[in-house]
């Protein structure tokens, strides 16, 4: 049944509304007012988003006509279990992210606070926005204003490193962008729609597969660069000059999120897996994330930075979705769509030990970490049970999305990238699990600085409460997700709906 509702408009309008806000008044009243506007908004959003999980798990699609353009063409929100699972997903981490921005920018006493929480409020707006987009032109905007939403966060420290990294950011993201537009052109002209359909509207034979293939890159080239599939990766281990919290916004909620997200859209909603297998599109890139898997792994083995070693861990475990929607089969897409939702909880509370560790001994070199644990043992315990969870061991949500993806492959036929997955899951646990012997190993003093080192540590075991409760939410819902998947808002039971939607219902899609 299709409602009309404002509920999807109201949980984007929510958070620009507290953008404004922190914008006009920021500077003007006290941060404790600022960030309380922040948390209030995050609390309304996210009940929004969690109040229309019961709709679309009835199969009731709620939709917010915002503005009609053109015959077949309007800005348009609606609800469906891909859209949902994402949006869910962003929707609650911004409670808890915000609660560890409040605890980072008060212990590393950042400047820039107002202009800081109204560009994480905005990006919030579209993440959710690009995850309600009911067509093309909706998600396009909503794309590009997360692409300028960020750009601030990375350069927040005003820096030459951050500026150039800031610029690398648009170069890469902008460019791509406008191809992606390009290609909206093109379908809209050519087919007269740009809604999203599960399954798809493009018909294979519809244009000569060499043409198809080039539109195909054309609409994805946008996602692989935010999802940092290699070679089109660059801009992101750039941007680890951001804070962490921002860091963890890039990692694990909105921008690297939105890449694969579009490309789930563009695969799944417009192609189609029968047009995308027919020109050859998903079989390039299910080779293109089986090669970042393996040597985004490598790469964070010699990585001594802990964020840049996370930043490329980032890379792999993303084209681990990537790979899940190439594979075209109904078990593999929804391993993908819960993979989304394992690493956002696995990979924030990696993130947010980072930025507990740095706040607390301004330590940032994992070399120099020896010892950790007995200063802070919270964190180094949330830490490794992340580190599992992201290897994919057992109990944890990473095993449960890769199972599926595992089974996607063993469907299809493919047995080269099960081996890829089995590998780059070994691979994890040869980058992560040296971290954490460090951290357990015998103490090294610069891990027992405290507040004397001039980063805003503090006294005490562990890190400040602002920051550690977070993580240790983030880490106990990974481990509650492995155990029991549909544990509150039914998420698996989402991704395997939209799964089944995509297919027809069947275990597998392939054009014969």
């Amino acid at each position: 049944m299709i409602t009309e509702s404002l509920r999807p408009a109201l949980a984007v309008g929510t958070a620009l509304l507290a953008a404004l806000l922190i914008l006009l008044f920021g500077n003007r009243i006290k941060p404790n007012l600022r960030e309380a506007i922040t948390l209030t908004a995050a609390a309304i959003m996210a009940g929004l988003i969690f109040s229309m999980v019961p709709e679309v798990l009835k199969g009731n699609v709620l939709i917010s006509n915002l503005w009609t353009i053109a015959d077949g063409l309007s800005l348009k929100l609606k609800t469906d279990g891909a859209g949902m699972v994402f949006a869910c997903v962003a929707g609650g981490l911004w409670i808890l992210t915000s609660i560890y921005s409040i605890g980072y920018v008060r212990g590393h006493h950042e400047k820039n606070q107002t202009g800081y929480f109204a560009a994480f409020a905005v990006c919030l707006a579209s993440a959710i926005g690009i995850a309600l987009s009911a067509n093309l032109i909706t998600f396009f905007i909503f794309y590009e204003m997360l692409t300028l939403a960020t750009y601030p966060l990375v350069v927040h420290y005003r820096d030459e490193k951050a500026k150039f990294s800031g610029r690398k950011y648009l170069a890469y993201t902008l460019v791509s962008g406008q191809l992606f537009f390009v290609a909206i052109v093109f379908v809209y002209v050519k087919y007269g729609t740009c809604e999203f359909t599960p399954g798809g509207f493009i018909e294979p034979g519809s244009m000569g597969s060499g043409i198809m293939c080039i539109l195909f890159f054309m609409m994805t080239i946008g996602g692989l660069v935010k999802a940092g599939v290699m070679p089109l990766h660059g801009w992101l281990p750039s941007a680890m000059v951001a804070p962490t919290p921002v860091s963890a916004l890039l990692h694990a909620v909105a921008v690297v999120k939105a890449g694969v997200f579009c490309l789930l859209r563009v695969v799944c909603y417009v192609f189609g897996p029968e047009s995308a297998y027919w020109c050859s599109g998903s079989t390039i890139l299910c080779w293109l994330a089986a090669i970042t898997v393996l040597l985004s792994s490598l790469v964070a083995m010699r990585q001594d930075n802990l964020k840049a070693r996370l930043a490329f861990s980032t890379i792999g475990q993303l084209s681990y979705i990537v790979l899940g929607i190439s594979l075209l089969s109904a078990y593999s897409i929804a391993g993908a769509l819960f993979h989304i939702v394992a690493h956002a909880f696995l990979k924030i509370t990696l993130f947010m030990c980072a930025g507990a560790i740095f706040v607390t001994t301004g330590l940032s070199e994992i070399s120099a970490m020896r010892g950790l644990s007995k200063r802070m043992p919270v964190t180094c315990a949330c830490f490794t049970a992340a580190s599992l969870g992201i290897a994919g061991l057992p109990l944890m949500a990473g095993f449960v999305s890769k199972f599926n993806i595992l089974e996607g492959a063993l469907i299809m036929g493919k047995p080269f990238f099960m081996v890829v997955l089995v590998a780059a899951a070994l691979l994890a646990l040869t980058y992560l699990i040296p971290v954490v012997q460090i951290f357990f190993g015998r103490e090294n003093s610069a891990a027992t600085l405290n507040e004397s080192h001039g980063h805003g540590g503090r006294a005490g075991i562990d890190a400040a409460p602002a920051m550690l409760i977070p993580l240790v939410i983030t880490a106990v819902i990974a481990i509650i997700l492995g155990c029991i998947p549909n544990a509150g808002l039914h998420l698996y039971d989402m991704a395997i709906m939209a799964a089944e939607e995509i297919t027809g219902g069947g275990g597998v899609y392939l054009a014969k």
